[in-house]
């Protein structure tokens, strides 16, 4: 028995140019802001999850987590600000926030505390500037979409490698 699955990529997510990394567990998203700020997300495919109450189906029962990594730049040879970030079913949280070189080495000799040890209002302020460049709770809401999509189309890719190696003669 075979089936055709139909796999369509998608290569832009708002003003997000998409990169796929097919055979790998992650996608590089990239965008510019203004004349000179550049925007880079890596994100993992699923790397966890945690058990909510539900109604007895599997979907139900957890909520996925997926990694990601935003790093924006100025321009020339401006630090980076690099945040490491959830995306969850339907938002996203912010972990940790740094402030690196080009070369991605602190620039601090302190890489400063917890994101959510900020006061609430700092962390808004850090919400919003990212919400102006893109990255808000509509894209947790699409990267969970795209990776299970991914999943799916990797599992395909798999098993059609082992079916090969198994009529191999």
């Amino acid at each position: 028995m075979s089936y055709l699955f139909l796999v369509v990529r998608t290569t832009k997510f708002n003003s997000f140019i998409v990169d796929d990394r097919p055979g790998e567990r992650w996608i590089k998203l990239k965008r510019k802001f203004g004349d000179k700020e550049d925007t880079t997300i890596e994100a993992t495919m699923f790397d966890g999850s945690i058990p909510v109450s539900g109604s007895g189906k599997f979907e139900d029962d957890v909520q996925l987590h997926i990694t990601f990594i935003v790093n924006i730049s100025k321009g020339g040879d401006s630090n980076v600000l690099e945040l490491m970030c959830s995306a969850w079913p339907d938002a996203i949280e912010i972990k940790k926030l740094f402030v690196r070189g080009q070369n991605r080495t602190s620039d601090q000799p302190s890489f400063g505390p917890e994101f959510k040890e900020l006061d609430d209002e700092q962390q808004d302020s850090v919400y919003e500037f990212l919400e102006e460049r893109g990255i808000s709770d509509q894209l947790a809401t699409f990267l969970h979409e795209y990776m299970k999509n991914k999943d799916k189309t990797e599992f395909i890719k798999w098993l059609g490698t082992v079916k090969s190696f198994i009529e191999k003669k």
